[in-house]
């Protein structure tokens, strides 16, 4: 049987349409004998309205401030290993990511900046990893193939961007071996996400080229619950069940150990 012994993408009580605490997260990654547990909550304008966005005066950092106590969490928890990241949004054809735009004048105690910092550096500063997504695909709305192309390769170049989340589900049509190649190169991940089979069958045999298209590249991939409740953390009935169809190579699943996930992480980002 393929090892899988990580979730590396899955949302807490801060995304808003999930319902779970990080501690019931937990306690559901141990009773699902998992190493290691990635917590990616949105980092997105599906949180919170886009305030800040283009010089908006109404923005208030005190929205993300979810994101800036990470220090506070245990590396070790339940005998699980945690790790802390986001699922950020892709927000335009040139690959910029959710927070790029908006300014941060000030910390959430109200203390006003030398400097303004950007909200999403300072966002991803207190993350190990990032999970970069498409959540709205009218973003490309009108883009050639190549443009929708040139869009994920530029986000895979942010250095905290570890994963591309479920590109299957994301709606745009790119090419897919050059965005596997830059992946590759850049010794990053390709997420096979278990809702996507789970929510959309239809989609299911797009994903099994995608795994083997992986496979004869020799691109990495993680696995991700993309769990909104605790319920389904660590359920990897269909995403073991396809890649196993598929043969995929257990040395290509970044996820099979939390050793095996931890040193690709720090080999890919910097």
């Amino acid at each position: 049987m393929l090892r899988i012994a990580c979730d590396v993408h899955t949302h807490t009580l801060y995304s808003r349409h999930a319902y779970s605490t990080i501690e019931e997260n937990v306690r559901a990654a141990r009773e699902a004998s998992l190493e290691l547990l990635g917590s990616t909550d949105h980092f997105s304008r599906m949180v919170h309205a886009p305030r800040g966005i283009a010089g908006d005066e109404r923005f208030d950092v005190r929205d993300y401030q979810f994101f800036l106590n990470y220090l506070c969490w245990p590396r070790t928890w339940r005998e699980v290993s945690l790790v802390r990241g986001c699922e950020a949004d892709i927000v335009d054809l040139d690959g910029h990511l959710f927070g790029w735009d908006v300014s941060v004048p000030e910390a959430i105690n109200g203390y006003v900046y030398d400097k303004p910092q950007n909200l999403k550096e300072r966002v991803f500063r207190e993350s190990d990893y990032v999970i970069a997504s498409v959540h709205d695909e009218s973003i490309c709305d009108g883009a050639s193939v190549e443009h929708a192309t040139q869009m994920y390769l530029n986000a895979l170049k942010d250095p905290k961007v570890l994963i591309l989340g479920h590109v299957i589900r994301s709606g745009v049509n790119f090419e897919l071996d050059p965005v596997l190649d830059a992946v590759r190169e850049s010794g990053k991940l390709v997420e096979i996400n278990e809702s996507t089979l789970a929510d959309y069958p239809e989609l299911v045999p797009a994903v099994k080229d995608l795994a083997r298209r992986c496979a004869q590249k020799g691109v990495m991939v993680s696995t991700g619950s993309d769990s909104h409740i605790s319920a389904t953390i660590g359920r990897f009935e269909r995403t073991r069940a396809l890649l196993e169809e598929v043969d995929f190579p257990q040395e290509l699943v970044a996820t099979s150990s939390a050793e095996t996930f931890l040193k690709a992480m720090r080999r890919a980002i910097a």
